[in-house]
């Protein structure tokens, strides 16, 4: 039986706090290495020829972006983030070299050369052609319908660098590289491990080299907003480091000493002349520090530790100046990164660690997961689980990894006062990156706080509900330009300053995508579901709502029958364009269903809640077409064969809530014949969205094979999802999927254990969070449910649903309630 992970957490905390000089770090959920990587020379943009990036010809990427030429960072890497800062730690024994990130470093934006009206004045005025493309369908002239699309709802904006100058959409770029040169090498060192401790956001590497135990820990602090390294072994005088900064390439800045210890670079962006300040400081035990040319180098020192903070002079805004260029400037970042620096220096390493453990612990420990904990687990380097998982060895341990290190880089990656997680979550090794590393609208993003309300991490979803806000003035105007509507709407692709417009691509399978907006939207009401923060809604979010809402609606065509569809439209990234995609259709369905619920909570906007009742019920219907599949286009077209990764026309099914086993059998029928034509293989956020789907359906195996899958075929080294390359969704997407394996509340009732596999024989799940401001903890044996406990945080009353069986009663704030099966019936414990 594996032991208690909370015991090794309050063991290891305490030990480290007292300087051990080894603790066995792999206990408890850890990814780790056993074999170090090789300090394959310096960072990925040199490319072997450091030359080209200086002077004014210098290049504006680093070349090919689709695949990452840098495979140990990829898959062997560590991450480590608090939100604002991230950090790849690569544990090389002759040099540590660490990747840095700023989450609002970004080229582009309205700062660029050309000025603001060059960002801003973008969209097309494409309202008028939306008559013609319409008479177009009715006439049958499905080319002319699609020529006009093509050419009219588009932009002049580029998506490649290299394809305008400034480049204005922009692309998140690193922050640069540290290399701490040890003076050890490989010859004669045992003993090795590279450790990344989920249980508390700590990352570590360790080796034993001529009878001297080295130990390096790593972590970067949400409260402090520093990152802290610390070299230490078990004799003194044995740390001799230098400390070099690698600055990005496409940027001019100096690097000054900052007094005896510390180093400072400032520094802009060539392409935006946004403004970034990183300060380095080093405190030394015993031996000597010295400063000079850019390195602080010690010697002879028991212990070293390093601080590292960085800043940029980004500020939100909800409310852009069209006409300003710096609209998005704001921050002072040599005072910001000073005012850290200064007070982490004052508390020291293990104060800062005490207080970033406690910040950390108090958000990942309130989900814990435990499968069939009898199975005995050896203690593998996670390579080798991997490897044993793929050959269909059973690892419930690595199960439970996987599912919490979900939540462990949703805690890292987006934290309140920050932008969401982007495609990568916040790590990057690269001037720039796949996708520009943006904020992909049609499913990635959303994907990313899947798990966010569910996993008892409400406050991971403040990031997206910022960011969501920085759309809606642009948004208005996207809307008006393109589609002659009220409210607003996003694109496919959106950065930190407020892009909402279509790219210049005429390939509209991926480049048209209205209803990203409204996607998004969708996610103000989930969080407001889950929280019943009454305060929050009336302040905040009806109004993203309710204009998304009004985007839609006036986005349908009234056809002369009655019917609203939506044309033009396209299934995301697949298929042509059409009169009515099924997709387009499901999303509407969901955002005006959310627009009715938060007016009825609000009182508010009757008249306008009539209109949009009537518009559900004169919506074109979900359609059965020959295969018995839920039909993706208006016209019955669907290839069998098609194995394409998106599922887009399933979206009513999963992340949606209009089809579903219980309301609509027949419909959730056809949503089946769809998965089973599309294939249980594909991209890794592909199968995380099909592992959801599946658990939708109530399919509990099929959602283990996908889940299964997902670990074996779209999963690197160091957990890390792949797309390839590495994307960062299908990890959020893969932890959300489980949690709908074991609890669903969607349909307006807690649903247990509606997709149990039957490879979980037994096991427990505390802490989920279900709509209506319920937090539920399960238990089952023998594959049948033992006892739940149903915590009501707002009072409502609440509907448990297990296999047939439904249990309705109402409850107190703050009181707890346990369920239990007798006789294949639910009923409250003691009644």
């Amino acid at each position: 039986m594996r032991k208690k992970h909370s015991l090794f957490i309050f063991a290891l905390f305490t030990i480290v706090a007292g300087h051990a000089q080894s603790i066995d770090y792999t206990k408890g959920f850890s990814i780790w290495f056993d074999t170090p990587n090789t300090l394959q020379g310096k960072a990925i943009w040199y490319g072997g020829r450091p030359d080209m990036w200086e002077g004014e010809n210098k290049p504006e990427s680093a070349g090919n972006t689709a695949r990452n030429p840098d495979a140990d960072w990829e898959s062997q890497s560590l991450p480590i983030g608090n939100g604002s800062i991230g950090a790849n730690i690569l544990g090389s024994v002759e040099a540590e070299r660490i990747t840095f990130n700023e989450k609002t470093l970004w080229r582009g934006g309205p700062n660029t050369a050309k000025g603001a009206d060059y960002y801003w004045n973008v969209n097309k005025q494409s309202a008028h052609v939306l008559d013609e493309i319409r008479q177009a369908f009715v006439e049958g002239n499905q080319e002319k319908a699609e020529l006009l699309t093509c050419k009219n709802f588009n932009s002049e904006v580029a998506y490649e660098s290299n394809e305008e100058k400034p480049f204005r959409f922009g692309n998140f770029t690193t922050m640069g590289e540290f290399y701490i040169e040890t003076g050890l090498s490989v010859i004669d060192m045992d003993n090795y491990k590279r450790i990344l401790s989920v249980d508390s956001a700590l990352a570590v590497v360790q080796f034993n080299k001529d009878g001297v135990a080295y130990e390096r820990s790593y972590f970067i602090s949400y409260p402090a907003n520093v990152m802290a390294i610390r070299f230490k072994a078990n004799q003194p005088g044995k740390q001799n480091l230098v400390f070099c900064y690698s600055p990005n390439p496409v940027s001019t800045g100096e690097i000054a000493s900052d007094g005896t210890n510390g180093l400072t670079y400032t520094a802009h962006l060539d392409n935006n002349s946004m403004q970034y300040v990183l300060r380095i400081h080093a405190e030394n035990k015993g031996g000597t520090l010295s400063n000079a040319n850019g390195k602080l180098s010690v010697n002879n020192a028991d212990e070293v530790v390093f601080f590292v903070t960085a800043d940029t002079d980004y500020k939100i805004n909800f409310n852009p100046d069209f006409a300003d260029p710096r609209t998005y400037v704001g921050v002072n970042p040599a005072e910001t990164t000073n005012e850290w620096m200064q007070k982490a220096i004052e508390k020291g390493y293990d104060a800062l660690y005490k207080e970033h453990y406690e910040d950390y612990a108090a958000l990942f420990n309130r989900v814990k997961l435990e499968l069939n904990p009898e199975m005995k687990s050896n203690n593998l380097p996670t390579p080798q689980r991997l490897q044993n998982y793929r050959k269909g060895q059973p690892d419930s341990y690595l199960e439970e990894l996987y599912y919490q290190f979900g939540r462990y880089l949703l805690i890292s990656s987006s934290r309140p006062g920050n932008m969401p997680a982007n495609l990568q979550g916040i790590w990057h090794n690269n001037v720039d990156g796949p996708w520009r590393v943006d904020y992909h609208n049609n499913i990635n993003i959303q994907m990313n706080y899947w798990p966010a309300c569910s996993t008892n991490l409400t406050e991971c979803m403040l990031p997206l509900i910022d960011f969501i806000r920085t759309l809606i003035k642009p948004g208005e105007k996207t809307a008006k330009s393109y589609f002659g509507t009220r409210g607003w709407t996003a694109s496919i692709s959106a950065n930190i300053f407020g892009f909402t417009t279509p790219l210049s691509s005429e390939n509209m399978s991926w480049n048209f995508n209205p209803m990203a907006g409204p996607w998004l939207a969708t996610h103000i009401w989930d969080y407001y579901d889950y929280t019943r923060d009454r305060k929050f809604l009336k302040e905040t979010g009806y109004d993203i709502i309710k204009g998304s809402a009004q985007f839609a609606a006036d986005f349908l065509w009234h056809k002369p029958d009655g019917t609203y569809t939506a044309a033009p439209s396209t299934s995301p990234e697949h298929g042509p364009v059409d009169e009515g995609a099924t997709f387009v259709h499901a999303v509407i369905r969901e955002i005006i269903q959310d627009a009715i619920d938060a007016s009825k909570v609000l009182g508010v906007d009757k008249g306008e809640r009539k209109q949009w009742e009537k518009i559900l019920q004169q919506l074109a219907p979900y359609k059965i077409g020959r295969y018995g599949q839920l039909m993706e286009w208006s016209k019955d077209m669907d290839d069998p064969k098609d194995t394409h990764r998106h599922v887009n026309h399933l979206f009513g099914l999963h992340p949606g809530r209009t089809l579903s086993p219980i309301t609509t059998s027949e419909l959730a029928d056809a949503a089946k014949v769809v998965l089973v034509h599309r294939g249980d293989g594909a991209t890794g956020w592909s199968m995380g969205w099909k592992l959801n789907q599946w658990a939708r359906l109530h399919d509990g195996n099929h959602a283990y094979k996908l889940f299964g899958n997902l670990l074996k075929n779209g999963t690197l080294d160091n957990l890390w999802d792949t797309h390839s390359p590495f994307q960062i969704d299908g990890n959020f997407g893969g932890t959300a999927g489980v949690t709908e394996m074991l609890l669903q509340s969607h349909m307006g009732f807690i649903h247990l254990l509606p997709a149990l596999p039957d490879q979980w024989k037994e096991g427990s799940i505390s802490g989920l969070c279900a709509k209506g401001n319920f937090e539920v903890s399960i238990h089952w044996k023998n594959e049948k449910l033992s006892k739940a406990t149903v915590l009501s945080n707002a009072g409502e009353p609440c509907v448990v649903r297990y296999n047939d069986s439904v249990l309705s009663f109402n409850t107190k704030k703050g009181k707890q309630y346990e369920v239990v099966l007798a006789g294949g019936i639910l009923q409250l414990a003691g009644k």
